[in-house]
């Protein structure tokens, strides 16, 4: 620690140099951190699923309805306890810019086949189950549009064009932030109301007794349905939750790959300049060891001069990317609602940055902790 201060004035010696190369380094690992963060919540969201819980969808498409008549036939299927359904509704409020989800659900079903998983209070459920127009939002919406519960707020459809006005009876609170704060449940019936001839239900939901029998409820329900002029795809929430990740391509391997290259790329100027910092001072080094200074001080002060760039930056880098998504919300138009920077991800970008002052600084660090001081006097900068 005595010699920090001669580290801290040989730092200061090209102070924009300095400052660039933190920023640099920065910036490689905010991109690093944020971009590893994508990835990391997708995984998240493809595990997302209750072991009893299974989706009955269209084998066609996720996008094409099933019949209302299957529900009363899944729940005579053996070891299904219960059956829901809901339908995506599509919509947008005010400029539209923030997107949400907004789902038409069988209420009572629907709040009992995840009662474990969206909390509400149950005068709010009762206010809800009572009135067709209600609606039960999340709290990541009451915040970002001001809402609050008593508050009539009119969404305009897309998938079901016009205006829909709810009023605001409830809202949830999550087990799993994974689920999202940022879903808009209302009745399923209020919009069989308005649309009879263009509605039915998106997907089922089931519940079982036994999540170790889901491969044969799957299967007695896609063999019932196998013929008939809608067959089924029936999976567990989690598979269901997997595939619906699929629709984005393999966007993991193409964010890691990206990330690595740019996170390279910019380590690599950062490396350089370090390394240009400390070949520009070699007759600095030898007129330290004239004074006394050993091999190894002088091997340990290139080094921990290029560690205070290094994590100075990555703190600089990480600590944004931490920061800026819960100070702004971000969840990627809903689709990563939980999406926070991992200890996992914090402790990969430390060891990218401890190694990046290893490389970038042992090879200068070497040269000036052996070379003569003869030699070292003589070069001209």
């Amino acid at each position: 620690m005595k010699f920090f201060p001669l580290v801290l004035s040989n730092l200061k010696r090209h102070k924009l140099r300095t400052i660039l190369t933190i920023l640099s380094v920065a910036l490689a690992l905010f991109l690093f951190a944020s971009l590893r963060t994508v990835v990391t919540q997708l995984q998240i969201s493809s595990q997302l699923g209750a072991a009893n819980r299974m989706i009955v969808q269209n084998a066609t498409a996720f996008v094409f309805p099933l019949p209302q008549s299957y529900a009363a036939r899944l729940a005579s299927v053996p070891h299904v306890t219960g059956v829901t359904w809901a339908n995506w509704f599509g919509g947008k409020y005010g400029d539209g810019r923030k997107f949400f989800g907004p789902f038409a659900v069988d209420a009572e079903s629907y709040l009992d086949m995840y009662k474990n998983d969206f909390i509400v209070p149950e005068d709010q459920k009762a206010a809800f189950l009572r009135e067709r127009t209600a609606v039960i939002v999340g709290q990541g919406l009451l915040k970002a549009f001001g809402w609050k519960i008593g508050d009539n707020v009119t969404i305009q459809g897309t998938i079901f064009p016009g205006d829909w006005t709810f009023t605001i009876r409830g809202t949830y609170t999550l087990k799993d932030p994974a689920y999202g704060e940022e879903q808009f449940l209302f009745h399923y019936d209020y919009l069989y109301e308005r649309e009879k001839d263009r509605i039915s239900p998106g997907w089922f939901i089931l519940r079982i007794d036994d999540p170790a029998q889901s491969g044969a409820v799957a299967k007695t329900i896609d063999d019932q349905f196998r013929n008939s002029p809608a067959p089924t795809k029936t999976g567990t929430e989690q598979s269901f939750s997997a595939g619906f990740m699929t629709m984005f391509g393999n966007i993991q391997l193409l964010m890691g790959t990206i990330g690595m290259a740019v996170v390279f790329a910019i380590l690599l100027i950062a490396a350089n300049a370090m390394m240009m910092n400390q070949r520009e001072r070699m007759s600095e080094v030898a007129v330290l060891k004239t004074v006394g200074f050993a091999d190894r001080t002088i091997f340990m002060l290139v080094i921990v001069e290029a560690a205070v760039i290094a994590l100075s930056g990555a703190a600089i880098g990480i600590g944004l990317a931490i920061i800026i998504p819960r100070a702004t919300g971000f969840n990627a138009f809903g689709f990563l609602p939980d999406f926070h920077v991992t200890s996992g991800t914090t402790l990969v970008g430390a060891g990218i940055a401890l190694l990046l002052s290893v490389v970038s600084g042992f090879a200068p660090a070497y040269q000036a902790a052996k070379m003569p001081v003869v030699q070292a006097l003589r070069r001209v900068e």
